[in-house]
């Protein structure tokens, strides 16, 4: 496996904050994984578990169906307060958005009073004090300053689902008991000194939200419990970086932090032969600038895959997103056919009964370059979280003595998204999809088929109403 990129993306100071070691990391597949590696993981906590979050949801199941098989508390919140009063030095540290009174309606009216009374020791605060219209939108966890988990996946109502993705699945149910649709996210796991860095992001925004509240987390004594722990898709690297966007703020930050914008424009335009993208939207002019400056550099045969929801989750959604990011999902095709590359732009669906399609929520925010290189986090590929929202991402390269093991790590996520995404079930299959050469077209095809998963997704102007 060749190493064609010379020079370092990730740059300290410009598109990351730091390159931090790890001992393990990988990517956890979907809801079912994530969530029931968070409650592992939490089960051994003795002292903090810290998790930052755009939304969270009291009652939402950690584990469900045969995975909840001896457990004695499922619900988030009924779960944290049974470890709680297990164990005496333990205490949970919970940051949440401040929501705008727009989605009021789809959060738990008292949720600060709800999770701040559970337990004395169970810490919740909401977090407003960003830029205006800002969000909050970072997600990840650390326990006990041995492992952290970071992507896309709040722990709330409306994200679990397993890889099947199937059109009917009777665990996929909210916390009152109502079905909702399949739905794809990735989180990833780290453990090692980058859990160190994350713990100190934590601190330093929760002083921030509360007025100068400062934080202290008690050194673990003893064996590390997590040491070597793998979930999903291991990445065999030693180093991770943390990205981040923030906004100026009268009460933060005086100078903005751009860093995932950088980071992706430096990748993209970085790609020798191919990029892959999942994300929940498209509307990122810096980003599609970024890819059409690439393609109008580059060698005929060009190819890029980007992977969507087949259509926004809620009305205010398609007003602000549909109609650009069809215009620049059309505009990136008119340039791949003039500059003779290939592009394919996807959803995944299944079927449910009589034939009726089920289309897959795509949630997850991944970009794949190459074998090279890989980010995930938080930040769509919007201007919101290229330059307004405060967004965390993580990134790995292929550098150094170990690229080829890590090139291998990549393709490897790379084939097992492509393979949830279509349903592949045979060897000869999977193996094609791990192939980069004429990968778009082969794609082409598997989109062709009636009883295939993966369909193409058409860009057009939206009906908002």
């Amino acid at each position: 496996m060749k190493n064609m990129h010379a020079d370092s993306i990730l740059k300290p100071g410009r598109n990351c904050l730091g390159i931090s070691g790890v001992d393990s990391t990988g990517i956890i597949f979907d809801g079912r994984d994530y969530y029931r590696a968070f409650y592992e993981c939490a089960l051994r906590a003795e002292r903090t578990i810290i998790i930052s979050g755009w939304q969270f949801d009291s009652n939402v199941k950690l584990v469900r169906g045969a995975d909840a098989d001896g457990a004695s508390a499922t619900g988030f919140l009924d779960f944290l307060k049974s470890l709680c009063d297990k164990k005496p030095d333990l205490k949970v540290y919970i940051l949440a958005w401040d929501y705008h009174l727009i989605f009021f309606m789809e959060r738990e009216w008292t949720q600060n009073s709800t999770f701040s009374s559970a337990h004395e020791r169970i810490f919740f605060r909401f977090d407003h004090r960003h830029a205006f219209a800002a969000s909050q939108h970072q997600k990840f966890v650390v326990i006990d300053g041995h492992i952290a988990f970071a992507g896309g996946m709040d722990i709330c109502d409306g994200r679990w689902d397993d890889r099947s993705h199937t059109a009917d699945n009777p665990l996929r149910v909210d916390s009152g008991g109502r079905a909702y649709g399949a739905y794809h996210d990735l989180q990833s796991y780290h453990t090692g000194p980058v859990v160190a860095k994350l713990m100190e992001l934590f601190k330093k925004s929760w002083k921030d939200s509360t007025g100068g509240e400062e934080l202290t987390f008690p050194a673990m004594a003893g064996e590390d419990v997590f040491h070597g722990v793998e979930f999903g898709s291991p990445i065999h690297a030693k180093a991770v970086a943390i990205s981040r966007t923030q906004a100026r703020s009268l009460f933060r930050i005086k100078r903005p932090v751009r860093e995932i914008r950088r980071l992706y424009t430096d990748a993209i335009l970085s790609a020798k032969e191919f990029i892959y993208i999942e994300n929940q939207y498209f509307t990122s002019y810096a980003i599609y600038r970024a890819i059409v400056r690439k393609m109008k550099s580059s060698q005929a045969g060009f190819q890029i895959v980007i992977v969507l929801p087949k259509k926004e989750g809620t009305l205010l959604e398609r007003i602000h997103t549909g109609i650009s990011q069809n215009r620049m999902l059309n505009s990136l095709k008119r340039v791949a056919r003039r500059r003779r590359h290939r592009i394919g732009i996807y959803y995944p669906a299944s079927v449910a009964k009589g034939g009726v399609e089920a289309p897959v929520y795509i949630h997850s925010k991944l970009m794949l370059i190459d074998e090279h290189f890989l980010t995930l986090g938080s930040a769509n590929t919007t201007n919101r979280s290229m330059g307004l929202d405060t967004e965390l991402n993580v990134s790995w390269e292929a550098t150094g003595d170990g690229a080829r093991a890590i090139s291998r790590s990549l393709l490897n996520i790379r084939t097992e998204l492509l393979t949830e995404h279509t349903g592949a079930h045979s060897q000869a299959e999977i193996k094609r999809l791990g192939k980069t050469k004429d990968l778009v077209a082969h794609l082409e095809s598997v989109a062709d088929r009636p009883s295939g998963k993966l369909r193409r997704l058409k860009a057009k102007r939206p009906n908002i109403l």
